[in-house]
C-alpha cells in the first residue's frame, strides 16, 4: 500500500534567479521507519524500477512511475554501501556491497540472491562497479584496498593495496575508456588506473589528483567524460581535469555560496551533483537538516562561482536528505510522465515530485510501508557512512 499526498507547483523568485521551480507538498505522512532510513535510490536501465538501499541492510524495489512496490531483497548483514543495476546485458540483475565484506547479485523477478563475491570477513566493501574492457571486470573499494573479480567465474584477480592509505570511497570505470578506472579515498586522493593486463600498482597506476581532505563521492562528466567532481566529507566542491589532473574550480566555501543563492535556510549539506550532456550543465545539490532541498547551477568555466537554485523541492522531508533520484527531461532523457523525481532520507520517507509542466493529476506518493522497523537498529552519522 503507498500513501498518497496532494502537491502545489508555483513559482516563486529568488534573490538570483527570476523563474525559480518550486516544489511543495501539500501534506506529508509520516512513515513507520523511526530511526531507519533510506540510503539511495536507482533506476533501472528501461525505467520500470527502482531500487531504494536502507539501513535496516535491504533492498526494496518499487514502480518508478506509480511508487508501487514490487519485493525485497534481503541477505546483507551490515550496512548496505551502494547499489547498482549490473546493466542492458543483465538488466534483471542488482547488484549490491556492504560492510559485511560482500558484493551481492539479485534476481529483480524472483528477489533471490543469485552470485555473491566475498571479500574476506575482515574486509567491508564500500564501493563497486562493474566494467573494465571485456565487461566483465568487478572493482570494489575496500579498506585502503581496490581488489579485482572477473564477473564470469567470481575469482579475484588483482589486488591494488599501495595507492591509497585509508577507506576507498568511489571507484568508476571510465564510460567510454572501460580500461580506465578512478577511485576516490577518506585519504584525499583521487587516483586513475589503467585496468588492462596484469592489474598490479606499480604499472598501472597513471596519475594522482590530492583533494588535501576526505573525498566522500565523485561523478565524471563532460562531453568527452574527462571532467570529475568531487564532493568531500566537509562539504567543499571540486572540478578536476582527470586526464590532465588539472584543477578547473574549487569551492571551498560552496555551502556559504549556496546559501546566499535562496531566500531559505543556510545550506547544511551536499548530496550529490547531476550533469546534463546536452545543456553540458552541472548542478550541485544542497540540502538543510529541516528537509529542503535545492538544485544549484555550478559554473567551473572562467569564475569560478554557484547559482541561484533553479529548483527548490520543501515539504517532503523533516531531516536530512540522503539521495536524488532524477527524472525531469531537463536532468535525463527517462520516460518520466511528469515526474520530476524522487528523494529519500534520514527521516525514513521516499518521496515522489512533480514537474510543474505535468499533464497528469498532481499527485505526490511519500511511502509508509516501505519498511517495519526492526527490534533495534545503530544509526549511522551521515559523516561517516560505513
Amino acid at each position: 500500500m503507498e500513501s498518497s499526498a496532494a502537491m502545489d507547483v508555483e513559482e516563486q523568485p529568488s534573490p538570483n534567479s527570476t523563474n525559480v521551480k518550486r516544489f511543495g507538498l501539500k501534506n506529508s505522512i509520516q512513515t513507520n521507519f523511526g530511526d531507519d532510513y533510506v540510503f539511495q535510490i536507482v533506476p533501472k536501465d528501461d525505467w520500470s524500477a527502482m531500487a531504494v538501499s536502507l539501513s535496516t541492510s535491504a533492498v526494496k524495489l518499487y514502480s518508478p512511475m506509480a511508487g508501487q512496490y514490487f519485493g525485497e531483497c534481503k541477505g546483507h548483514t551490515a550496512t548496505i554501501n551502494q547499489i547498482l543495476f549490473s546493466g542492458p546485458s543483465h538488466h534483471q540483475v542488482l547488484c549490491s556491497c556492504s560492510s559485511d565484506g560482500t558484493i551481492r547479485a539479485w534476481d529483480t523477478r524472483t528477489f533471490q540472491q543469485v552470485s555473491c563475491i566475498n571479500a574476506g570477513s575482515s574486509q567491508e566493501v564500500f564501493s563497486f562497479c562493474l566494467g573494465g574492457t571485456s565487461g566483465n571486470l568487478v572493482a570494489a573499494g575496500c579498506k585502503s584496498q581496490i581488489l579485482f573479480w572477473d564477473w564470469r567465474n567470481m575469482k579475484q584477480i588483482a589486488c591494488l593495496e599501495d595507492s591509497h592509505v585509508d577507506d576507498v570511497t568511489q571507484v568508476h570505470f571510465v564510460p567510454n575508456e572501460q580500461g580506465k578506472l578512478i577511485s576516490a579515498s577518506v585519504d584525499g586522493l583521487i587516483c586513475t588506473f589503467d585496468t588492462t593486463g596484469d592489474i598490479n600498482d606499480d604499472d598501472h597506476l597513471e596519475s594522482v589528483i590530492n583533494m588535501g581532505t576526505s573525498i566522500a563521492k565523485v561523478g565524471i562528466f563532460g562531453e568527452s567524460y574527462q571532467k570529475l567532481w568531487c564532493l568531500t566529507h566537509i562539504e567543499t566542491l571540486g572540478i578536476w581535469n582527470w586526464k590532465d589532473g588539472r584543477n578547473e574550480g574549487n569551492f571551498s566555501d560552496a555551502r556559504t555560496l549556496a546559501s546566499e543563492s535562496w531566500n531559505l535556510d543556510h545550506v547544511d549539506y551536499f548530496i550529490d551533483c547531476h550533469y546534463n550532456r546536452e545543456s553540458e550543465k552541472l548542478w550541485v545539490i544542497g540540502g538543510t537538516n529541516a528537509g529542503t532541498m535545492g538544485y544549484f547551477p555550478v559554473n567551473y568555466k572562467g569564475v569560478a562561482t554557484i547559482g541561484g537554485a533553479e529548483a527548490i523541492l520543501e515539504g517532503g522531508h523533516t531531516g536530512v536528505i540522503r539521495s536524488v533520484l532524477p527524472m525531469s527531461k531537463i536532468h535525463s532523457n527517462s520516460p518520466s510522465q511528469g515526474i520530476f523525481g524522487w528523494t529519500g532520507g534520514e527521516d525514513g520517507r521516499l518521496c515522489c515530485w512533480l514537474s510543474d509542466d505535468s499533464s497528469e493529476s498532481n499527485r505526490s506518493w511519500i511511502s509508509s510501508t516501505l519498511i517495519m522497523r526492526p527490534e533495534k537498529t545503530r544509526k549511522k552519522n551521515r559523516h561517516q557512512p560505513y
